[in-house]
C-alpha cells in the first residue's frame, strides 16, 4: 500500500533527513586512510542518539550496524568491521537510516578515500548525475519507469551497468514502503507518482556487469566481476511540476570543499 504523506508528515520527514545529512557529513569528516569502517559506524552511532533519533538500521532483520558500509566492489550493505582499514584510492559508499518523531530518512553517498583513478572517479560522477536526473522524473502524473528510465539510460550512454537486485522503495513511517524505485525501467511503465509520496531514489551504479553476489555474512552484496560500484541517494516527495528534495549534500559539501564531488 503506498501512503501519500501530508504537509505536516513532509516537514517531519524534513527534520529526519536533516539529521541524516548531518550524520554522513559528521562520517565524511573522518574518512581517510588507516580509518576501519568500524569508527565510522560507532561515530554515526552516538551523533544519531545524541541528536534524539534512532538508527533505523541498526537491528533491522538482524543488521548488526548503524551504517551499511561498502568499499570499493562491495555494492550495497556491507558491515562495518575493525578488520576494514580505509586505504588511499578506496571508494566507500555509506548508506544509512535514521528514525526521528516516528518517521524515518534515508540517504547514501559515495567518498573517494584520498587520490582515486580518473576512471573511478567518473563512475563516482556519473552515479551522481543519475540521482538527479531521477529526481527530475519525481513530478506528480509521471511514472516510477520514468525515474528508472533515467536512472539507467545515463548510466548506460558512459558504459556502466545498473544493479537489478536492489531498488529504491517508498519511505514514511516505515523504512520501507511501497512502491519500489528499479535503476531500470521503461519510460511510461510502472506505478503513477501522485502529489504527497515520499520515495528513496538511489542509483546503484557498477562499472561492470550489473550481477551481485552476497559475501558470507548473508548481507554484504558484491559485483560479481569485482569491478567498483557506487552509491548514492536522496529522499524526496512527489510533486506538481517539481520535486520537494527532503534529503541534502549541502553537509557533506560543506566538510569536503574542494573535494566534493
Amino acid at each position: 500500500m503506498i501512503f501519500l504523506k501530508t504537509d505536516e508528515e513532509v516537514e517531519l520527514l524534513r527534520e529526519s533527513n536533516r539529521l541524516l545529512a548531518m550524520t554522513l557529513a559528521e562520517v565524511a569528516k573522518v574518512i581517510a586512510p588507516g580509518v576501519t569502517t568500524k569508527q565510522l559506524d560507532s561515530l554515526a552511532y552516538e551523533y544519531i542518539k545524541d541528536n534524539g533519533g534512532e538508527p533505523s538500521c541498526l537491528g533491522y532483520e538482524g543488521y548488526p550496524a548503524t551504517l551499511c558500509i561498502s568499499v570499493n566492489e562491495q555494492v550495497v550493505h556491507g558491515i562495518p568491521s575493525d578488520k576494514v582499514v580505509l586505504k588511499e584510492g578506496d571508494i566507500v559508499s555509506v548508506d544509512s537510516c535514521v528514525k526521528l518523531n516516528g518517521f524515518h530518512s534515508d540517504s547514501a553517498y559515495t567518498f573517494p578515500v584520498g587520490e582515486v583513478s580518473p576512471e573511478v572517479m567518473t563512475l563516482l560522477k556519473t552515479t551522481k548525475e543519475c540521482l538527479y536526473l531521477g529526481i527530475e522524473q519525481a513530478v506528480a502524473g509521471k511514472r516510477v519507469g520514468d525515474i528508472s528510465y533515467a536512472i539507467e539510460h545515463h548510466a548506460a550512454q558512459v558504459g556502466f551497468s545498473v544493479t537489478h537486485d536492489f531498488v529504491g522503495h517508498g519511505i514514511g513511517r516505515e523504512m520501507h514502503e511501497d512502491p519500489e524505485i528499479p535503476n531500470f525501467g521503461r519510460r511510461g511503465n510502472g506505478v503513477v507518482l501522485k502529489d504527497g509520496m515520499v520515495i528513496a531514489i538511489e542509483p546503484m551504479v557498477l562499472m561492470g556487469r550489473r550481477n551481485t553476489i552476497i559475501e558470507n555474512d548473508g548481507w554484504t552484496a558484491r559485483t560479481a566481476d569485482r569491478k567498483p560500484a557506487a552509491h548514492y541517494e536522496l529522499s524526496v516527495c512527489v510533486r506538481r511540476g517539481k520535486a520537494d528534495i527532503l534529503s541534502t549534500f549541502d553537509y557533506i559539501k560543506e566538510v569536503l570543499g574542494e573535494k566534493f564531488i
